[in-house]
């Protein structure tokens, strides 16, 4: 595979972080602190360095969050405007005595009023927590109850459908703000948002944190079991900023959009605090995913930086190269993807539809920010994860044995030395996890990487989705990238069956490009095409055609319910 060079713009302007050897070598996390300003009295706290600092400084009147709604109406909310919500919020949670480190949810889209709720709480000096809007009852409820939560924002409609049929199984909840709550305000706890917030001090709030004060309780999605209650801290903030501005390339003067849904730890990290800590104008999109408006939109909006999900990116190729280059893009200048890993396929298509590559970014909930990426300073490896970022210590050793790194070349698990700001401190109600993670003073990732001798690390699988067959280890993304080659395929999940004799039969589910039908000939060809790139050991043995994929709700493929569906013999047509 080629690699892509590192682009430069126009005029000359290198990356931020332009010197990647250097910064390896020199890096400290002291130096990072440098990049916020902390409080007068020596303490840190999120939301000040991601608001009041700027408008300290004269920037108050600069955009902080372009916001468009449903109905594709546009406003603009300053950050002076942001922190006065901000600080009406923190006002509103001290008249309620709501003690510092009680948690704090809001069940909200994307809206300014979930980032005035965001930062008033971090202000406060309460914990902070963001729900997915698109969840049911049950697992809002599993979430608040896991989290003791004690205040909630949200809205008249989603606390209406989703709330009240839950509401007397939530004994810790016992405060809600309601935006446009209407009749429901003064009944069972509610609270009208913007009367309460109209009623709060004008005065400034001066937040009193420490660094290592809790900030933030951020769930994993909870594909398998009961969700983790993970707990960051304020110095969180200071990975934000530095991966933020190495990472995405992020500078004051960028229109930045971070796809992210914010009831995942993307929306929070890169989608709030990250974009803010560094000034940039944040978009705000209330609408839901449609291809040809999502580029409008960066078109229109002229966004700088953009930020989104490799599933989004191959929906958009489905449509063809050709369609894209109708939309007047110049403004884009770095183009990212999060939430699982980047088919070489999608990163060429990004260079040659929209004139850009899209950078990879590998980290986790637990990571709490960007660990390894296709950084602007260096040149991309389509499909691999990236190089580590400066700060970060990695090592690819023998699976939860961080004392025994493996040589150049071998698959083994990925492990972090532990020490970098962002990292999760504590998983609420189950100090076991925290226990079983942490080895040595090394976080143990679960992810199984192997490193080429020019440092890139390159994504095997998820331990615990490795597929053994015929005495061979096969990981799905190996799979996947494989037959996401071919151009008849738009998706595909790969997942083992059991087997009585190969231990494990390789199994793939494809969902075909637009205007590709399913045949019983083009099954064998994808077969084909797979056995020729990867070898008869590692090949799908049997492939289904599927018109969608099931996925997790921050978009990943499901490949327990790939596993499910091929066990009970409801793979699809073949």
């Amino acid at each position: 595979m080629e690699r892509i060079a590192k682009q430069v713009e126009a005029g000359g302007r290198l990356p931020q972080l332009a010197d990647y050897g250097r910064a390896r070598r020199e890096f400290t996390w002291a130096a990072g602190r440098r990049l916020l300003d902390g409080l007068p009295d020596g303490g840190l706290n999120m939301a000040y360095e991601a608001v009041d600092r700027h408008v300290r400084s004269g920037r108050g009147g600069a955009t902080a969050l372009q916001c468009v709604d449903r109905d594709s109406r546009q406003r603009s909310v300053s950050y002076a405007e942001l922190q006065a919500m901000a600080d009406g919020f923190a006002h509103a949670l001290a008249r309620l005595q709501v003690q510092p480190g009680e948690r704090v949810f809001a069940l909200l889209g994307r809206v300014p009023e979930l980032y005035a709720a965001a930062l008033g709480t971090l202000k406060y000096g309460a914990v902070f927590s963001a729900l997915f809007a698109a969840f049911g009852p049950e697992p809002i409820r599993t979430r608040l109850t896991i989290g003791e939560a004690r205040v909630l924002v949200t809205t008249r409609s989603l606390y209406q459908r989703k709330i009240v049929p839950i509401r007397d199984g939530l004994p810790s909840l016992w405060r809600f703000w309601v935006i446009d709550a209407g009749e429901l305000a003064g009944r069972d706890g509610v609270e009208d948002w913007d009367a309460a917030l109209a009623a709060s001090p004008q005065d400034g709030f001066l937040p009193r944190t420490k660094a290592g004060d809790p900030a933030l309780l951020h769930f994993t999605s909870g594909t398998t079991g009961e969700p983790k209650a993970l707990v960051h801290v304020h110095e969180a903030a200071v990975a934000h900023a530095v991966t933020g501005r190495w990472a995405l390339d992020l500078t004051a003067d960028d229109v930045f959009w971070c796809t992210a849904d914010p009831g995942w730890v993307t929306g929070i990290s890169y989608g709030i605090l990250a974009p803010l800590l560094l000034g940039c104008t944040v978009l705000l999109d209330e609408r839901e995913f449609d291809p040809q408006r999502w580029l409008l939109t960066l078109q229109d909006l002229r966004v700088s930086v953009w930020y989104t999900a490799p599933t989004a990116i191959r929906v958009m190729m489905r449509l063809g190269e050709d369609w894209t280059r109708r939309y007047d893009l110049t403004a884009l200048r770095h183009m990212a993807s999060v939430g699982e890993p980047l088919n070489a396929g999608a990163v060429e298509w990004g260079l040659r539809a929209l004139g850009r590559p899209f950078h990879d970014t590998y980290w986790q909930t637990e990571t709490g920010a960007i660990v390894v990426a296709n950084l602007p300073a260096v040149d991309i490896k389509p499909g691999a994860m990236g190089v580590v970022l400066p700060g970060f210590d990695a090592a690819v050793t023998a699976p939860g044995r961080p004392g025994e790194p493996l040589p150049v070349g071998e698959v083994g698990e990925l492990a972090l030395r532990a020490g970098w700001p962002s990292m999760f401190r504590a998983c609420l109600n189950r100090p076991d996890y925290y226990d079983r993670v942490m080895r040595d003073g090394w976080y143990m990732t679960g992810d199984l990487v192997r490193r080429d001798a020019d440092g890139y690390l390159w994504f095997v699988g998820r331990a615990d989705d490795m597929i053994k067959t015929s005495g061979h280890f096969v990981g799905p993304f190996e799979v996947e990238a494989a037959l996401l080659a071919h151009p008849a395929v738009a998706e595909a999940g790969v997942v083992g069956v059991p087997d009585p004799v190969a231990g494990e039969t390789v199994t793939a589910f494809v969902t075909l490009a637009r205007g590709v039908t399913a045949s019983e000939s083009l099954n064998r060809e994808l077969l084909g095409f797979a056995r020729q790139r990867l070898g008869a050991a590692v090949a799908p043995k049997a492939l289904y055609f599927r018109s969608r994929m099931p996925h997790t709700r921050s978009g990943k493929i499901l490949r327990r319910r790939l596993r499910e569906l091929a066990l009970h013999g409801q793979g699809g047509k073949r």
